[in-house]
């Protein structure tokens, strides 16, 4: 367990380092209009790096006596990793809207045994409601597959 959370914290330090030397890079200050683009990520980056110190020193005061994962807590953790990880890469295939709905739609269903009515009404609202909210209200694009198309988005 010591080893695990020391390098964690090591490579949330790293991404912590990366996001604040890009931080600095757009600029930290106050700007005539506001905060600089890189005032928001550098302190986010700042708590961060506070928080792996902080990991870090208590794992290091710990002693190496447990394991991180025993054998039979493996089938739980992959369990959640597979499914997220294939949702991530059918992303890339049918768009974001499509994988949320599969993903969802197949997790509430294998995993949690839900009703097919909770799985169809879920899977089904919550892509709509999400591109609702960054496509028309936000304005942001979101990956998009043959379907969005199809719709013509």
């Amino acid at each position: 367990m010591r080893t695990a959370d020391l390098v964690t914290a090591l490579v949330l330090m790293a991404v912590g380092v990366l996001v604040l030397a890009d931080a600095l890079r757009l600029g930290i200050g106050w700007g005539t209009d506001g905060p600089r683009s890189g005032f928001f990520p550098f302190w986010l980056a700042v708590l961060l790096l506070g928080c792996c110190v902080a990991i870090a020193a208590q794992a290091w005061r710990r002693r190496p006596d447990k394991p991180f994962v025993k054998r039979d807590g493996v089938g739980p953790v992959l369990k959640m990793l597979l499914p997220a990880t294939a949702a991530v890469l059918a992303t890339q295939f049918v768009g974001l809207y499509v994988a949320t709905a599969l993903y969802m739609g197949l997790y509430m269903r294998c995993i949690g045994r839900h009703s097919w009515l909770a799985v169809a009404l879920v899977s089904v609202a919550f892509p709509v409601v999400t591109f609702i909210i960054f496509e028309h209200w936000f304005l942001v694009p979101m990956p998009k597959g043959p379907l969005e198309d199809w719709l013509g988005y």
